[in-house]
């Protein structure tokens, strides 16, 4: 049975439209990456999965039926604002946790076990973020949803709570997570990408990718390539030494350095994740 789905949701706030038309599928085993820009309808979109708000139209499915309170107790939630009562110590969060799920508090790693007595408010975010995902995982859930679980946290402390993510595919269960780092994108098995609310994309890394291609520009002149480029309309980024128009035409981008008066080495590359799901938010490409 599949984790969660859904089928056409719409979400609509008076005139703003903040879930258009979305479907998607969870399954077991896989971790499903949502991304999209800061108000693409990420947040909106989980909550409606749980239940804790209600589609204007469509349907989604818990464990095969809608919403309840046993199918949501099948399921680790960490929200962006990661459900801990920061009033209270970490041993009491995880006690409370445990009372609602019906499991004993999990074991603790020695910095976390350390840290049992002091309020969750007095601890730095790593060590929250931390303490979230073993409450979320602490039961055991079926599925596992996170809404940007790694935001605000240093390099190594996200490898690890990625670690945690893949393990807990490994061992079966479904993981919808949402987040804005690209090279978190790449670790997920399958990715949708929502804008305004809309899927623009979705299916693997190297089906959103498809095929698309960047110009890249080398010139010692990058800074004045890089105004010739803009004054004939198209957008450049610098990358190194280099300079990276995103599904551009060669021959245009020739032709505008060669109106500018500038000797540049211009070629064809594959476009790095990272520039596709630009232009695909930016919807400057055909879905």
């Amino acid at each position: 049975m599949t984790p969660a789905r859904a089928d056409a949701v719409a979400r609509r706030y008076g005139e703003v439209l903040a879930v258009d038309d979305v479907s998607l599928r969870v399954r077991h085993g896989e971790v499903l990456g949502l991304l999209g820009a800061n108000g693409a309808g990420k947040t909106t979109f989980i909550r409606l999965l749980l239940g804790l708000e209600r589609p204007t139209s469509g349907r989604v499915e818990l464990f095969g039926a809608p919403p309840n309170r046993e199918s949501r107790r099948r399921v680790g939630y960490v929200p962006q604002g990661l459900g801990l009562y920061e009033d209270l110590s970490v041993g009491e969060n995880l006690a409370f946790a445990g009372r609602a799920f019906g499991n004993p508090p999990p074991r603790l790693d020695p910095e976390l076990e350390a840290a049992a007595g002091v309020p969750v408010g007095d601890l730095p975010l790593g060590l929250q973020r931390r303490l979230a995902f073993v409450q979320a995982l602490a039961h055991d859930p079926d599925l596992l949803v996170l809404d940007e679980p790694t935001s605000g946290v240093d390099p190594l402390a996200r490898a690890r709570l990625w670690d945690r993510i893949r393990e807990a595919a490994d061992d079966g269960a479904g993981v919808l997570v949402t987040t804005h780092y690209m090279e978190e994108a790449e670790q997920c098995d399958r990715l949708v990408v929502l804008s305004a609310g809309s899927v623009v994309a979705q299916g693997t890394l190297e089906d959103i990718l498809g095929g698309a291609t960047t110009v890249v520009v080398r010139t010692g002149r990058w800074d004045e390539a890089f105004a010739g480029l803009e004054a004939a309309g198209l957008e450049a980024a610098l990358v190194g030494r280099s300079l990276r128009i995103s599904d551009a035409d060669p021959e245009r981008v020739r032709e505008a350095l060669e109106a500018a008066g500038l000797p540049a080495d211009v070629e064809t590359a594959p476009a790095t994740f990272e520039e596709r799901f630009v232009a695909l938010s930016a919807g400057t490409i055909d879905r």
